[in-house]
C-alpha cells in the first residue's frame, strides 16, 4: 500500500538488502581496522600528538620527543581519512540504491567492486604500491558510488 513503511522482515528477506548489509559491514570493519593500524604505528614509532599519550615515557623534555609526527603514521592516517571520505557516502547511497529495487546481480557487482577496490586501496596505501594503483582503486570505488547514485536518482526520485 502506498505510504506504508516496509517492515523489517521484508528488508531481511530482501536479497539485495542482505548483500548491501554484508558488503557495508565488510568495508566498515575495514575502516575500523585502520584505527587499530594507526594505533599500532603510533606505538611502534613512538609518535604521539597528545601530551597525555606520552606520560608513560616520562615527564618534561624526555617525554616531549615523543610528541611528533611520523611519516608512516601520517600515511596510515591519510588512508583512514580517505576511507571516511569514500565509505561513508557508499553507506548512505548504497542504502538508497539497495532500497530502489535493483537486480541482485547488478547490486552484487556494485557492492563487490566497491569493496574490492577499497581493500586494494588500503593495501596500495600501506605497502605502498606504485601509482597509478592507489589512484585507480580510488577511482573505481568512487565511480561505483556515482553509478549507484545515478540509479537512485533515475529510478526512485521524482525529478
Amino acid at each position: 500500500r502506498s505510504g506504508e513503511m516496509a517492515k523489517l522482515t521484508q528488508l531481511i528477506d530482501n536479497d539485495v538488502f542482505r548483500a548491501y548489509a554484508t558488503y557495508t559491514t565488510i568495508v566498515l570493519l575495514k575502516m575500523m581496522l585502520m584505527s587499530l593500524v594507526t594505533a599500532y604505528f603510533r606505538i611502534t614509532r613512538k609518535a604521539f600528538v597528545n601530551p597525555e599519550d606520552v606520560a608513560s615515557f616520562g615527564k618534561g623534555e624526555s617525554a616531549k620527543k615523543y610528541l611528533r609526527t611520523d611519516q608512516d603514521v601520517e600515511r596510515v592516517r591519510r588512508g583512514h581519512l580517505n576511507d571516511l571520505e569514500n565509505i561513508v557516502p557508499f553507506v548512505g547511497i548504497g542504502l538508497m540504491y539497495a532500497l530502489s529495487g535493483p537486480e541482485l546481480s547488478t547490486a552484487l557487482l556494485h557492492f563487490r567492486i566497491f569493496t574490492g577496490a577499497r581493500i586494494l586501496h588500503t593495501f596500495a596505501y600501506l605497502i605502498p604500491l606504485p601509482q597509478p594503483g592507489r589512484g585507480l582503486s580510488w577511482a573505481v570505488a568512487y565511480a561505483v558510488t556515482i553509478s549507484m547514485a545515478y540509479k537512485v536518482l533515475k529510478t526512485a526520485l521524482y525529478l
